[in-house]
């Protein structure tokens, strides 16, 4: 693994990131767990493998889409459900026959992308999530469900409040208690907080808003309109505007909690002792690619040769996802192979983008590391 260790601080020196955990699993046994560079810049803090990050859009596969899983296995949501008969406001609209399979793979036909916080931060916090929701009612379709595959955040943000009718309860608050708590991850959580007015100022009012007890936090961009580095607190501003909690962005958590989830869901796929939390057949047709959606699958994606950020030798049969702050895994199924890359990249700014050409090569060196050790 020297190649592999070198490359990474490598990544530091090139200003790749400021700092990064790499954790990497074959079979169950981690083979590889160690952290580089900083956490925060100024002042400085290093880089530890306890580090918790902002997972951005991870959010969607180890949040949302495992909470869709559960619903599924406890019979009160459906794949092939409805928007119109879940949720009363959409009957009488033209989303009324999206279904959750459509917004789970990315082909609800909603824009990928809105700045809907510069509205919602104009309001106190309570109002904000049914502000929120009228947008989304009266967001116009661009495509035709079902027919166009577009990376959307949009389309979780709608799978949140679904899970949230059907689980009668928030989305934080079900996941932690149905999935997280039994699995025994402490440390995979929605940083939630309270802001006391609009946001439009510094400091926000947060409570506790730096983080849950003595963890240590990567920082991330030094926020323009929020006037300050960001901490642990979420990047994301739609779901900062929210209070932390959203379906497509909010989760914070350790390369360790996010791998302890990830092997639980290879361990059912592959029939190997598990904690009996998922089903196999549920898990094995969320991992599966849908037709007509370019590489995605139910709430994971999958490579997309020759230019996945995988690199060149994960096998078809894997599943991952990105997190625009720079985090991502990747699992490939058939050969038992996790690899969970954590990095602070956004820090301080969001134009670095280096990390797009170091991801496929550090997953090139960790295959060939893997592999040839049989």
């Amino acid at each position: 693994m020297r190649r592999l260790r070198a490359l990474m601080q490598q990544g530091v020196e090139d200003g790749v990131f400021p700092g990064a955990v790499l954790l990497v699993t074959r079979e169950g046994s981690i083979v590889f767990l160690e952290a580089f560079g900083l956490a925060r810049l100024d002042p400085k803090r290093p880089m530890t493998t306890e580090t918790v990050f902002d997972l951005a859009s991870l959010t969607k596969p180890l949040a949302t889409a495992v909470s869709v899983m559960m619903l599924v296995q406890q019979a009160t949501l459906k794949l092939d459900q409805t928007l119109g008969s879940t949720i009363s406001d959409f009957s009488g609209t033209d989303k009324k026959d999206i279904t959750v399979r459509q917004l789970l793979s990315h082909r609800s036909g909603l824009p990928d992308y809105q700045p809907y916080y510069e509205k919602l931060t104009e309001l106190l916090l309570p109002e904000r999530e049914n502000a929120l929701r009228t947008l989304l009612v009266k967001e116009d379709l661009i495509h035709k469900p079902g027919h166009v595959c577009l990376y959307s955040d949009l389309g979780f943000m709608l799978l949140e409040w679904l899970i949230e009718v059907v689980a009668e309860g928030p989305l934080d608050h079900f996941v932690e208690q149905s999935v997280y708590k039994p699995l025994g991850l402490k440390d995979l959580f929605f940083n939630r907080f309270t802001p006391t007015q609009p946001s439009l100022v510094k400091g926000e009012g947060l409570n506790g808003g730096h983080g849950r007890g003595n963890r240590a936090f990567a920082a991330t961009q030094d926020c323009p309109w929020r006037g300050e580095i960001l901490d642990g607190e979420v990047d994301d501003d739609n779901a900062y505007a929210l209070g932390g909690v959203a379906g497509h962005a909010g989760l914070f958590g350790t390369a360790q909690d996010v791998y302890s989830l990830l092997q639980e869901l290879l361990n059912t796929y592959v029939e190997k002792t598990n904690a009996g939390l998922f089903r196999q057949d549920v898990v094995k047709t969320f991992f599966q690619r849908q037709p007509k959606t370019g590489s995605w699958a139910l709430g994971f994606d999958t490579p997309t040769l020759p230019d996945s950020s995988s690199g060149k030798h994960f096998s078809e049969n894997s599943v991952g996802h990105l997190g625009f702050v720079g985090t991502s895994f990747w699992m490939d199924l058939d050969r038992e192979v996790i690899v969970v890359l954590l990095t602070n990249r956004i820090h301080p700014t969001r134009k670095n983008e280096k990390i797009k050409a170091f991801r496929p090569l550090i997953h090139d060196v960790v295959m060939a590391a893997v592999l040839s050790k049989g």
